[in-house]
């Protein structure tokens, strides 16, 4: 990777006013990663209408027993909407690891195998987590042209926005990790 490149894993991406993709408008998305093949990411701030009771059932798992079943899947992009991220904090040693995670640098762990899902189902596996129903991806330079466009910007993310913050907070809540007021925002690039 050229010494000059920015890596943008383990930030939110907040999208900006005037965003012009209709389907990023108002949201804020956590990377999971950042190379030069492109990026990947989970959208924190988009609850669908199924809640995470409902997706255990619909994959024959019996949803967990705790508030967490009634807790909303979130949109969590474009691609793949019809498989199942869940973002969680990292395992410890002794946490056991499942099939398919990714591990973000300095940040949480993404996992897509069903073997998450089943320790939910039987009350382990992680405390905190968020559940989407597809992820944001890039190609390479594409997320790097759309925050040069003023489309995006970014920030080091927070566990506690993600998990602890109420949906309707969490752009303004991660906009203020900047001490950015939402109202203060113009969806003009400024070019001298």
């Amino acid at each position: 990777m050229p010494p000059d490149r920015i890596v943008l894993t383990n930030q939110f991406l907040i999208a900006m006013p005037g965003m012009a993709d209709e389907t990023f408008a108002g949201t804020v998305v956590y990377l999971c990663e950042h190379n030069e093949n492109g990026a990947l990411g989970l959208v924190i701030n988009k609850p669908i209408s199924m809640t995470l009771g409902g997706l255990f059932e619909k994959v024959e798992l019996t949803p967990p027993d705790d508030e967490r079943a009634a807790g909303p899947v979130f949109y969590g992009g474009p691609v793949q909407t019809d498989r199942g991220f869940v973002l969680h904090e990292p395992l410890d040693a002794s946490g056991g690891h499942y099939n398919a995670t990714l591990s973000v640098p300095g940040g949480l762990e993404m996992t897509t195998s069903r073997d998450v899902l089943e320790a939910l189902s039987s009350g382990a596996g992680p405390r905190r987590v968020l559940v989407t129903l597809g992820y944001s991806g890039w190609a390479a330079g594409q997320l790097e042209e759309e925050i040069g466009r003023n489309g995006w910007i970014t920030v080091d993310a927070s566990p506690d926005i993600i998990f602890d913050t109420p949906v309707e907070q969490r752009y303004e809540r991660a906009l203020a990790l900047l001490g950015i007021d939402p109202r203060m925002l113009s969806s003009d690039a400024g070019h001298a």
